[in-house]
C-alpha cells in the first residue's frame, strides 16, 4: 500500500505542477530550477554524509570515503560501457514522441532517478514488505508529491509519468522484501545509499546548469557496495 500511495501522491503532484507551469513566467522557472537544483544538491550532500558519519566522544568520524570512490569509478564505467543514459533518454524521447509532449524525457528521467535513489525507498520497501508498515513510504510519498510539484511546473509534464518507475522498482523491493532483507545489512544499505546519494548531488547541480553528467550512468554504481559486501 505505501508503493501504491507513493506513485499516486508522485503523479498527483506532478499534475497539480503542470498547471502551475502555465501561471509561473519563464524567468521564475529558470529561478525554481536553481532553487530546486541547489535543494536536491544539499539533499544528496547531507544524505552521504549521514551515510558515511559517525560521532564518537564528540568527534565527527568518516568511513566508506574509498568504497565511494571505488563504486562511482566502477559503476560509472560500467553505465558509460551499456550508455544507460543515452537509452534512458532515448525511451523518454519515444514516449515524448508518442504522445507529442515536449521537454518530456528531461523531467522524466530526472524525477525518477530522484524518486527512486535513497534510504528511505529501501527501508521503506523493506518495512512494507515485510511487517506491513508503510509509514516510512508514506513519508516518502508526502516529500515526493512535494518535489513533483516543484519540478513539473519547470520540467514538464515527464514529472507525472515517472510515478510509473516508482510503482515498479518500489513494488519488486516490497514483494522481495522477505528474500532481500537477510542480505541486507545495516551496514550495507548505508553504503548503498551513501553512494545513491552522491548520485543525487549530480542531479542537483544539472537541474542549476552547473554540470551536464549522465547521471543514469552512474546508476549501477548503487551495486558495488553489494558485491563488495559479499568479499568483506
Amino acid at each position: 500500500m505505501g508503493t501504491i500511495v507513493n506513485a499516486v501522491a508522485a503523479a498527483a503532484g506532478g499534475f497539480l505542477g503542470l498547471l502551475l507551469k502555465k501561471f509561473v513566467k519563464e524567468e521564475y522557472k529558470i529561478a525554481l530550477d536553481h532553487v530546486l537544483g541547489l535543494s536536491v544538491a544539499i539533499l544528496g550532500l547531507f544524505g552521504a554524509l549521514s551515510s558515511m558519519g559517525s560521532v564518537t566522544d564528540g568527534k565527527i568520524e568518516t568511513s566508506g570515503t574509498m568504497l565511494l570512490i571505488i563504486s562511482l569509478a566502477i559503476g560509472t564505467f560500467i553505465g558509460t560501457f551499456l550508455h544507460l543514459n543515452d537509452k534512458l533518454d532515448h525511451f523518454g524521447d519515444l514516449i515524448e514522441k508518442k504522445i507529442r509532449i515536449s521537454s518530456f524525457s528531461q523531467g522524466f528521467v530526472t524525477a525518477t532517478l530522484l524518486y527512486c535513489v535513497g534510504a528511505m525507498t529501501i527501508i521503506g520497501c523493506i518495512n512494507d514488505g515485510l511487517h506491513g508498515d508503510p509509514t516510512i513510504l508514506y513519508t516518502k510519498a508526502m516529500l515526493d508529491g512535494i518535489s513533483a510539484i516543484i519540478m513539473a511546473s519547470t520540467l514538464g509534464a515527464g514529472v507525472i509519468f515517472a510515478a510509473f518507475p516508482v510503482l515498479l522498482y518500489q513494488g519488486f523491493l516490497t514483494l522481495a522484501a522477505g528474500w532481500l532483507a537477510p542480505l541486507l545489512s545495516d551496514a550495507l544499505i548505508a553504503d548503498i545509499s551513501m553512494v545513491g546519494y552522491a548520485i543525487v548531488i549530480f542531479i542537483g547541480t544539472n537541474m542549476m546548469g552547473l554540470t551536464k553528467a549522465k547521471t543514469a550512468d552512474m546508476l549501477p554504481s548503487i551495486l558495488i557496495p553489494v558485491i563488495y559486501s559479499f568479499f568483506n
